[in-house]
């Protein structure tokens, strides 16, 4: 089956405009940053507010980085929590208010402030979890949800220890660990991408079950599992390479979520897919 899906996935990823697909998502507002430092930071507020409709997520995180201006990792440094609070005062987008937005930057600006940066911060904690991605990604996100948090602060970073799929945490992970490719930024190098999970949502997920990459019925840590552990089958050293274009599959509506010989006739997976074999 893996040489198979490899014979339809390959091609279609070599050749996905990439570019065209990056202007349709939150990532689009990380590449605007020139420095990694800021890049780290704003990617941060672009994964984990990426939740819901992309015109209102990239309205959302645009709020937030204006707030910031135009070199978020200084504004971090010295800019107090209060500060941050009175400036996003207003802010709303899904559960989320502007005091847990504050929350989040304050927090990321004291990890940054004690390890240099975010990425440094990530890694210590997976070195810290023996290499073993989901304890040291809980960790990091420990220190980014800050102690005693809310119910909305809790969902806007989750903890993988619960079972969820993080969807926004490992999209993080993504756009910081693998390498650039015009999407993915490539800031952190010292972890490897084979280490990385697959960023389960609701199109990655609906996908993953058409070729048969799992058949859990809902998006959990163990679904991520499932579908990463099938493309690790394709490319073991960087599996997650797939996602984004899986993703835009499903968002630009060309891989529907049944069968439809209108949409499906020109898809390159149609031959690997459970609806059509």
């Amino acid at each position: 089956m893996s040489d198979t899906l490899a014979a339809h996935l390959d091609p279609l990823a070599a050749r996905f405009d990439r570019a065209a697909h990056r202007a349709a998502d939150p990532v689009e507002l990380v590449h605007r940053y020139a420095d990694p430092a800021d890049r780290e930071v704003a990617g941060l507020v672009a994964a984990l507010l990426a939740f819901g409709n992309v015109r209102a997520v990239k309205r959302s995180v645009t709020r937030v980085l204006d707030v910031l201006g135009e070199r978020p990792a200084e504004a971090l440094a010295r800019t107090r929590r209060a500060t941050l609070i009175r400036r996003l005062d207003g802010f709303v987008h899904r559960v989320w208010r502007g005091e847990h937005v504050a929350r989040l930057l304050a927090n990321a600006g004291a990890l940054r402030a004690r390890e240099g940066s975010l990425g440094a911060a990530f890694g210590s904690r997976l070195a810290r979890a023996d290499g073993e991605l989901r304890e040291g990604l809980a960790a990091f996100a420990d220190a980014l949800r800050g102690p005693d948090p809310d119910r909305a602060m809790s969902h806007l970073v989750p903890d993988p220890r619960a079972g969820s799929a993080c969807k926004r945490l490992l999209l993080y992970l993504r756009w910081m660990v693998r390498p650039a490719d015009g999407v993915d930024l490539g800031l952190w190098p010292e972890v490897s991408p084979a280490r990385l999970l697959v960023p389960v949502d609701t199109h990655v997920h609906r996908i993953g079950k058409n070729l048969r990459l799992t058949e859990r019925a809902s998006a959990s840590w163990q679904t991520a599992e499932d579908i990463t552990r099938a493309l690790a089958a394709l490319d073991p050293a960087d599996p997650v390479k797939y996602d984004f274009v899986l993703c835009h599959l499903g968002i630009s509506g060309q891989c529907p979520s049944r069968r439809d010989p209108a949409v499906c006739a020109a898809c390159t997976l149609r031959a690997v897919c459970r609806h059509w074999r």
